[in-house]
């Protein structure tokens, strides 16, 4: 993922590190990345950071693009995307131990419609190696006086765990990110782990968020601070479930809602190279049904619930739509392969820009 180069070089380069298979690429971009953090060299993928407060789930988002979980899952890089201007920054997803995640290959780019298919299934170093990452960022140390990025910290349940033992992991890592997150986000979502999805269901919701909603409650009272909680959903759910969900996220008090996550769709990229590749759908294909989505939990869950809206914005007019659709804040991944870190200042800008029109 070559994100290690001036914006105004990026679209130079981009052809000749599209030639590298794209994990390969992702993993000499996150190496890069964690080695000029805190150097002269970030200044390569620096930006001045867009001021665009706005205050959610209790939190101050210092302006409303973030990155989304999943690029960084091992909480490497935190440092150097707060270089890039974003006003918050997920990584993860962590699960309690550490896994290899599924065979190799199982990340493909499909170009022709700004889309990538991955099955890469939470392949992560495991939850100690997380958050000994996450204790070595300086971010929250360097604002200059400004307030600092927030940082969520995405959490998941290992491929060997059996599905009714879940609730074991998702506890096991909210107990270990707790005192280091801004947000803590229950990944529920992800379509490459196994039954992962079946949690989304009302049963197993209602469940999980209960469980995970009483140890907040602990962890809250044993840190002194109560850090909201984040349910990501899928893009691949009717109405009726929709409804389901918004109703179980407020029964339990979660804070918000991230929608959403990869797609299993494959009608937008039907025919091309790498189409019917298992995995997630991720970038431009996703945008419309995360669209929906989120105009159907802005009307369920009404005006004032937290909504993240992520999925399919490669430029500040698809992010746009999300706050259109009924997002409070919106978080990129996919456009950033696209289109480089200059995504990051051009979509802050312009949602700056809308607000002081309003």
């Amino acid at each position: 993922m070559p994100l290690l180069l001036p914006s105004s070089l990026y679209g130079l380069a981009r052809p000749f590190l599209f030639g590298f298979d794209p994990e390969h690429a992702h993993e000499i971009t996150l190496d890069g990345l964690a080695r000029t953090q805190n150097t002269p060299l970030a200044c390569a993928y620096s930006a001045p950071r867009v001021d665009d407060p706005v205050t959610l789930a209790g939190l101050t988002f210092p302006n409303r693009v973030g990155l989304a979980a999943g690029l960084d899952k091992n909480a490497r890089c935190i440092d150097a995307f707060a270089a890039m201007g974003f006003g918050f920054v997920e990584v993860g997803t962590v699960t309690p131990k550490a896994q290899p995640g599924n065979p190799k290959p199982r990340m493909f780019r499909l170009p022709q419609r700004d889309a990538l298919i991955n099955r890469l299934g939470f392949n992560n170093e495991g939850l100690d190696a997380f958050l000994a990452n996450v204790q070595k960022a300086r971010f929250r140390k360097s604002g200059g006086g400004k307030s600092p990025m927030l940082l969520g910290l995405n959490i998941g349940k290992n491929a060997a765990t059996p599905i009714e033992r879940a609730v074991d992991d998702y506890l096991a890592c909210l107990d270990g990110v707790y005192p280091h997150a801004d947000y803590v986000t229950i990944n529920i979502s992800s379509p490459n782990t196994a039954n992962l999805r079946t949690l989304q269901s009302d049963e197993a919701l209602d469940a999980l968020l209960g469980a995970v909603a009483e140890r907040r409650e602990a962890l809250a009272t044993r840190h002194g601070k109560r850090a909201p909680l984040f349910v990501k959903i899928a893009p691949d759910l009717d109405e009726a479930q929709v409804a389901v969900i918004a109703a179980t996220l407020q029964r339990h008090r979660m804070d918000g809602v991230i929608a959403t996550n990869t797609t299993l769709a494959r009608e937008a990229v039907a025919g091309l190279p790498h189409a019917e590749e298992a995995g997630g759908l991720s970038g431009a294909p996703v945008r419309e049904a995360s669209n929906r989505v989120i105009a159907q939990l802005r009307t369920a869950l009404g005006k004032d619930f937290p909504i993240i809206g992520v999925g399919g914005i490669l430029s500040a007019a698809d992010a746009r739509t999300k706050i259109a659709a009924g997002a409070d804040v919106v978080q990129i991944y996919t456009g950033l392969i696209y289109r480089g870190p200059a995504l990051v200042r051009e979509t802050a800008q312009a949602l700056l820009r809308d607000r002081s029109k309003a």
